[in-house]
């Protein structure tokens, strides 16, 4: 069993989900998150709002998966977030040693 976690950019979200809803998932949580990686001095791209001077708001989604579909869903997932721009986000794949 494999958790992924993924730190997507908010208007991608729903696509994300969207391209997971026939995937073969144990189990999925979303939550609303702000952070920044190394984009820190891009920060003044989000001017004028209320995030100017603080986190860059992002959603981060969490996956349980089957060690034999973590490959497909982490193709999933990329193919629908990856613009080449600073920002895309993170993926995470960690190894679950026990799941009740």
């Amino acid at each position: 069993m494999k958790q992924i976690i993924t730190t997507v950019r908010p208007h991608l979200a729903e696509q994300v989900l969207a391209s997971l809803r026939r995937a073969p998932l144990e189990a999925l949580s979303v939550m609303e998150v702000k952070g920044y990686g190394r984009q820190k001095s891009y920060l003044n791209e989000y001017k004028e709002t209320e995030y100017s001077h603080a986190f860059v708001p992002k959603v981060e989604i969490t996956l349980w998966v089957d060690d034999s579909r973590c490959e497909e869903i982490l193709q999933k997932i990329v193919s629908v977030t990856r613009t080449g721009r600073i920002g895309d986000g993170k993926i995470l794949v960690l190894p679950v040693s026990e799941y009740l």
